[in-house]
């Protein structure tokens, strides 16, 4: 049996031992409560820290990342700042932060599109209307040229035509930029023709040197003669705008393997890499043309020259420098695009240049052969014998200086061949090979090839007359006023392909 102390000693000990398991507990709970609160308190404060840096990191989107996305739309040179923080790019945060900017982009260009296809047509309607009253008064400044023949008059109606002309080619450069038609359907015309068309719609035409190495008759095709002659007006003014109003701008016409080059070197002061760079891509015409990047003022003319090259599959490139240290402009034709015309049947205007190698097969001398036959080039007019020693040098019929125009009248008759190769006396002179029995020279000439036809005296067209009371008209007034500022010479006709800009 056991006594009560010991009950009471036992009984003292099982609460010692759950005193003591429950205050083990308590110290427990205690540590765990405080590393409990400890977590809180760090993820807190890295809560807080995340969301700073988060606020942060949109307020530098919103104040330096988005304004330069949207400026790098138009200006591709500028650099876009990236994440304030560094360890941002590639965490969800900085690969939402870039969606977002990427989707900023894409909005910013179709609504810049939207807004400047809307210019664009309200511009290309004002320039239609504007063109079609500069077309009428040039019908009438015209028809005054041909209905009155004071040489004064004159002058100043072919100053005022020249001032109407370059308003329309800014109009009409301005129409082509915003996308429209060329506005003029002209028909097949000669290459040197769409040229000199181009250099007259300039104030400063007359610093344009233009050298025809085509051979004659080289042609374009009626729907490529107004987009020619719009690109070399716009060469043309590029050139002539950057560079000293002392010097001159070079163009040739050269023969290429795939057809025709238009090369326009200046002397200015040419332009940087970068400048370069910009230029090829605006006559390239591969990008999309937007009237907000052509600057204030816009600048239109290499974007009417890329809109045209990539419509009619013509190519400029403007990357080499000139070696007169300005840059060169090189327009190529390609073969499709190129036709022939019968330089006997419609020659070129009278003010445009004549090709070189027209002059040369002109004045190459023809000479007999001992025994036997001169070949006779196919098309030439056979010419007499030259004999040897000096004599002066007869210009060709026809062959009149650049810039003046050509006054049309009948050729000159050549004897014909005939079986004793004489000459037909003139009537009223005796035969000279009558005179008292006595040996006479009598001239020579090569025996023509049949298949070579004779040449006909080619009728004058209204605009030959015109362009003839024309230089008439100039030389009257240059003569009677020796003192006076000469006015500006008449620098094309109807022919020339630049009359309705």
């Amino acid at each position: 049996m056991i006594e009560l102390p010991e009950l009471v000693a036992g009984g003292l000990a099982a609460g010692t031992l759950t005193a003591l398991a429950l205050g083990g507990s308590l110290l427990r709970s205690r540590r765990q409560k405080a590393t409990l609160r400890a977590e809180v308190t760090e993820l807190r404060a890295r809560l807080e820290g995340t969301e700073g840096a988060f606020i942060t990191e949109v307020e530098h989107l919103a104040t330096r990342r988005m304004p330069a996305a949207a400026a790098q739309l138009a200006h591709p040179h500028l650099r876009v700042p990236g994440p304030a923080g560094q360890h941002t790019p590639g965490t969800p945060t900085g690969i939402a932060l870039e969606y977002v900017l990427t989707a900023l982009r894409e909005e910013l260009t179709a609504q810049r599109t939207r807004i400047d296809a809307a210019a664009q047509a309200g511009l290309r309607g004002a320039t239609r209307e504007i063109q079609a009253a500069l077309y009428r008064l040039q019908d009438a400044l015209r028809g005054l040229q041909q209905r009155y023949d004071d040489p004064e008059l004159a002058q100043t109606l072919f100053a005022l035509d020249h001032e109407n002309e370059q308003s329309l080619r800014r109009a009409q450069v301005a129409a082509v930029v915003c996308g429209a038609w060329v506005g003029l359907a002209r028909e097949e015309s000669h290459v040197v023709d769409a040229v000199t068309g181009g250099q007259a719609r300039l104030s400063g035409y007359h610093r344009v040197r233009v050298n025809n190495h085509l051979e004659p008759g080289t042609a374009l095709v009626s729907h490529a003669v107004e987009p020619v002659a719009i690109i070399v007006a716009e060469l043309l003014d590029n050139a002539l705008r950057h560079s000293a109003p002392d010097t001159d701008v070079v163009v040739n016409l050269e023969h290429v393997h795939h057809g025709v080059c238009v090369t326009v070197d200046d002397a200015g002061l040419g332009m940087t890499q970068d400048e370069r760079a910009r230029a090829q891509r605006l006559v390239a015409g591969s990008d999309p043309i937007l009237l907000t990047d052509l600057g204030d003022p816009p600048r239109m003319g290499l974007a009417a020259v890329g809109r045209l090259t990539r419509q009619f599959d013509l190519n400029v490139d403007v990357s080499s420098p000139s070696p007169y240290g300005g840059v060169r402009a090189v327009l190529r034709v390609d073969s499709h695009l190129l036709g022939r015309i019968d330089p006997g049947e419609r020659p070129p205007s009278a003010s445009a240049p004549r090709s070189t190698r027209e002059r040369a097969v002109r004045r190459e001398p023809v000479r007999e052969a001992a025994g036997r036959a001169t070949p006779v080039r196919e098309g030439a007019v056979p010419e007499a014998p030259v004999r040897e020693g000096p004599m002066p040098e007869t210009p060709a019929p026809g062959i009149m200086p650049a810039g003046f125009p050509a006054v049309a009248g009948p050729a000159p008759d050549r004897a014909g061949p005939t079986a004793e190769h004489e000459r037909t006396p003139a009537p009223g002179r005796e035969d000279p090979g009558d005179l008292a029995g006595l040996p006479q020279r009598r001239r020579r000439t090569p025996a023509a090839a049949p298949d070579v036809p004779q040449p006909q005296p080619a009728a004058r067209r209204p605009e030959e007359a015109a362009a003839a009371l024309a230089a008439l008209q100039y030389g009257t007034a240059a003569a009677r006023a020796p003192k006076r500022a000469s006015a500006p010479e008449p620098q094309r006709t109807d022919d020339e392909g630049g009359a309705a800009g």
